[in-house]
């Protein structure tokens, strides 16, 4: 009965998210949703800088700069955009899977772990 209850209760705060997304297009400002929607927003950002830092380290230095070996055998195996387009779009989806069920402390925390150890190093390493 737990799970049932549990399930149920999950579901109702997705379908009491699916309504405050559509109350934020009706015109009415909702803090929340605004703080939600940036979280997301830096998320994707942050994916995109990745994928443009990666592409232009592992151009320069080779496919052994990329420091995730499946990443980096993917790109050996199919080229460098194949590889990071699909990485990056993986990523992008799961991050459209949490923000649809408004996980926004473990989108924010993803974000802040992209940055510590993708962007950060790919910036220190570029300059």
């Amino acid at each position: 009965m737990r799970v049932a209850l549990s399930w149920q209760q999950g579901r109702r705060h997705v379908a009491t998210r699916a309504h405050a997304h559509a109350a934020i297009y009706d015109g009415t400002f909702e803090p929340r949703m605004l703080g939600h929607q940036l979280v997301f927003a830096a998320f994707l950002l942050t994916q995109i800088l990745d994928g443009i830092l990666t592409y232009v380290g592992v151009s320069i230095f080779g496919v052994a700069a990329e420091g995730n070996p499946i990443l980096a055998w993917l790109m050996a195996s199919y080229g460098e955009i194949i590889a990071l387009t699909g990485a990056k779009l993986v990523a992008a989806l799961c991050g459209v899977a949490l923000y649809l069920l408004a996980v926004d402390r473990l989108l924010a925390v993803l974000t802040l772990v992209y940055i510590g150890a993708a962007l950060v190093p790919w910036t220190l390493v570029l300059l």
